[in-house]
């Protein structure tokens, strides 16, 4: 766990790096609260624009998340903390209320799919609440330390509905997460896993395979 030390909270970084390095960090700091602000007002002009006006969307999900590769689809509503935290790569799709609070970077790899309420949660608090708890800074302002931890999602996943992981973990390449999961510890590549806390339960193997259809979709 982070260790509040007053020594390094002065070192002379800013609060946005200490954060992205895992480390205690006001959350209340301007230059935070201003991207966050400017985030969050995206947010809600994405998620008020009809699925038609897909140009306009694609626009504001390239501001949001100017990290990701192409084909990919975030449906509304969507929220973000800073987005620019968040690197997606392609063919990704997300379902309804996809919630991402980057405090620390989020990698998501290629073809990774994801049902509805899937949240990715890298932020963290001290367990004493004397530490977690509001203070006051020099001016009289609220606020509090946090800290965070990353999360890797490997390519070729799958995040069924009302899926949680937290900071810390790495879902290995071509895992199925079960549907109402927490994903408190890392996940084995090409793994079926489910449960609170999630757990892997076998590997996914050739016997999993099925017989795909051989019709292509007539081009549009």
């Amino acid at each position: 766990m982070a260790e509040i030390n007053d020594q390094n909270l002065a070192d002379g970084r800013s609060e946005r790096e200490r954060m992205l390095a895992g480390e205690l960090y006001n959350a209340g700091d301007p230059e935070l609260a201003a991207l966050r602000d400017k985030v969050h007002e995206l947010c809600r002009q994405y998620n008020a624009l009809p699925e038609t006006a897909r140009q306009e969307r694609e626009a504001i999900m390239k501001e949001l998340v100017p990290d990701m590769g192409t084909e990919s689809e975030i449906l509304g509503p969507v929220f973000f903390d800073y987005g620019i935290h968040t690197t997606i790569g392609s063919r990704v799709f997300a379902n309804f209320n996809f919630s991402v609070l980057d405090v620390c970077p989020v990698t998501i790899g290629d073809n990774v799919m994801m049902g509805p309420n899937v949240s990715l949660m890298t932020p963290l608090h001290p367990l004493c609440f004397e530490d977690r708890n509001l203070r006051n800074s020099a001016s009289g302002e609220p606020f509090d330390y946090e800290y965070g931890a990353p999360i890797t999602i490997g390519s070729n996943c799958w995040l069924a509905a009302n899926v949680t992981v937290v900071g810390g973990v790495t879902i290995g390449e071509g895992s199925v997460i079960g549907a109402g999961s927490v994903v408190t510890h890392d996940i084995p590549a090409h793994t079926l896993a489910y449960g609170t806390p999630c757990k892997p339960i076998r590997q996914i193997t050739e016997a999993d395979r099925m017989t795909m259809p051989t019709r292509v979709p007539e081009a549009k």
